[in-house]
């Protein structure tokens, strides 16, 4: 399960941006494409932040819908994997525009 590390990760990010304070809320952006599982990042979140600056933080996350340019339309569609074929004209590989995010977008600190 690599949701541990991620959440780890994001405790780790946040403490080093809370300049010492208490943080309060984290808002994640997290990409349909980007292969994390929402539920288990939560619970690992809840798990990584005991003892630290996030203890008690409440977790947003944002999903990002993933879209695919299309070369041979110029037209951008929503896609639901990395090999969809265009909509309109079946041509692959369309060119992935959004839902491989998995960043930290925002925190809210005392």
């Amino acid at each position: 399960m690599h949701e541990l590390s991620i959440a780890q990760g994001v405790v780790d990010i946040c403490q080093q941006h809370a300049g010492g304070r208490r943080v309060l809320a984290v808002t994640l952006e997290i990409g349909t494409l980007s292969g994390v599982v929402p539920d288990a990042l939560e619970f690992c979140f809840e798990a990584s932040t005991s003892g630290t600056l996030l203890e008690g933080a409440r977790l947003d996350i944002e999903r990002v819908a993933a879209t695919g340019y299309c070369r041979d339309c110029d037209r951008t569609h929503p896609i639901t994997a990395y090999f969809d074929p265009c909509p309109a004209c079946g041509t692959f590989p369309l060119e992935v525009r959004s839902g491989e995010e998995l960043r930290v977008k925002d925190l809210e600190v005392e």
